[in-house]
């Protein structure tokens, strides 16, 4: 046996002697050479786990003793606990109460009495005046709606034979912008105003797919088959610095000689274009009056632009009356009608005008989308009156005194006459209708080289024209007019 062996054995006896006499002093197990004597994970012994011939006899366990537990003659010392508290007192009513002691059942105060009765009243006057108001709005409308038996038909073409340019429709040709300043050429071509599928199409084109860039840009033509005496309004020229020939083809519709009303509804089922600077419009002139001062009643306007477009684009349409004494001093009444999840170049709805001596109302689909409505049952509800004009304004280049035509005798002056119909796709313009620097507007209404600065962005404006006619064109399903019998 090795030094290092004889060592450890005496250790390890010295140990369990120390050990019990631990356990016998301390009540603890622990050997006494683990307290002096450093130590490895090998060397670390508890009696417990020894041998059992070599574990000291003080090691076993033995229960622990309390003074609660069970005597030796079976009688016990466990704690007292709290007796439970006393119980609360009955909420019970000894008795039935009297009726003095029951003062609700009494008669209410006169405070009381004058609220409920003031409540009850208040009641009252909301019914009767919501009953009066909707008597008088009824009994008000009387006489400013139309019933089918008041009306005769007068024209009713649905493009199923075509499109009738010798009995129903005439179309206006020139370039002269129709004193808007419009930038396309109303044409006579097939190509522009046709009828596919038993609709109306007005298909807007550039005018060089014509003539070519060059002679747009730099040369002088007639306008072919020109339906006005204006000869400046028949003629187009360019000179490729400041001014061009107007770059768009489009199409322009009247049954001016064929079909006219005064009084009566005229409904036309259409469908909208899309694309920027686009102009479709569904509107009335006088037969035999001249602009302003015969008036001029807009059925439908609107925008090809998308509903992004600030300035109300496809998602709104708009009706409009103007009239007044010279170009310069116009009135206009008007008023719209939106589409929130949809817009009106998404498919056909109907634009309608019901117009009589005492009111006249343009709605979209049904009279209730009612776009304008007004009356003229009164002397101040006179259309003249209305305006307000001033006594004298500027026109032109002179002050002029502004007096009242004798040809607005009536309180519904000028829309007393007979008006004809007309439909129409323009392109831009310096009116007005598309406002200065909004929505990218390539062009200043002010400015002399409109046109030009127009059909410079044209890669701008033309990339948003869709290639299909489907959905560039102004697409006419049905047109109706109808006169007061």
């Amino acid at each position: 046996m090795s030094p290092s062996q004889t060592a450890l054995n005496t250790a390890y006896r010295a140990g369990q002697a120390s050990a019990s006499q631990s356990v016998h002093e301390l009540g603890s197990p622990t050997p006494a050479f683990a307290q002096g004597i450093p130590r490895s994970p090998s060397q670390t012994f508890r009696a417990p786990f020894l041998s059992p011939a070599s574990r000291p006899s003080s090691s076993l366990w033995s229960p622990p003793s309390y003074s609660n537990s069970p005597a030796a003659n079976g009688s016990s010392t466990a704690l007292a606990l709290p007796a439970p508290p006393a119980p609360a007192p009955s909420t019970r009513l000894p008795e039935k109460l009297t009726k003095e002691e029951k003062p609700w059942l009494q008669g209410s105060a006169p405070r009381a009495r004058v609220s409920w009765w003031l409540t009850v009243l208040c009641m009252f006057i909301g019914v009767a005046g919501a009953a009066l108001l909707c008597f008088f709005g009824i009994t008000s409308t009387q006489g400013l709606v139309f019933k089918d038996s008041q009306l005769c038909s007068v024209l009713s073409d649905d493009f199923s034979n075509g499109l009738d340019l010798q009995n129903t429709w005439n179309r206006d040709i020139q370039a002269g912008g129709f004193g808007n300043a419009e930038f396309q050429m109303t044409s006579g071509f097939d190509n522009v105003s046709y009828v596919k599928n038993s609709e109306l199409y007005i298909f807007p084109q550039l005018t060089q797919n014509w003539l070519g860039i060059g002679q747009m840009t730099g040369g002088t033509i007639q306008v072919p088959d020109c339906s006005t005496d204006n000869v400046t309004a028949c003629t187009m020229s360019g000179n490729g610095v400041d001014s061009i020939m107007n770059p768009v083809m489009s199409a322009r519709l009247n049954t001016l000689g064929k079909y006219s009303i005064t009084y009566g509804r005229v409904e036309v089922v259409a469908k909208i274009p899309r694309g920027d600077w686009l102009w479709p419009a569904i509107w009335m002139l006088p037969v035999n009056g001249t602009w302003p001062m015969g008036g001029e009643m807009d059925i439908m306007e609107a925008r090809g632009n998308g509903p992004s477009y600030p300035a109300q684009g496809t998602n709104f349409v708009r009706s409009t009356i103007q009239y007044g004494p010279f170009s310069a001093l116009v009135k206009l009444l008007y008023g719209w009608y939106g589409l929130k999840r949809t817009s009106f170049d998404k498919g056909f709805h109907t634009y309608g005008m019901e117009w009589d001596e005492k009111f006249m109302r343009f709605y979209v689909d049904t009279r209730v989308h009612t776009t304008l409505q007004m009356t003229t049952k009164t002397e101040k509800q006179g259309f003249w009156e209305r305006a307000g004009f001033p006594a004298t304004a500027q026109n032109g280049s002179s002050v002029e005194n502004v007096e009242k035509p004798d040809s607005y005798e009536n309180i519904n002056s000028p829309f007393d006459q007979p008006f004809y119909l007309i439909i129409d796709l323009a392109v831009g313009g310096t009116s007005g209708w598309f406002p200065d620097a909004v929505g990218g507007k390539p062009w200043l209404d002010g400015s002399t080289s409109a046109m030009f600065d127009f059909w410079k962005q044209q890669n701008t404006w033309y990339s948003t024209w869709p290639t299909s006619d489907d959905d560039r064109a102004f697409r006419i399903s049905s047109v109706k007019m109808w006169k007061k019998c």
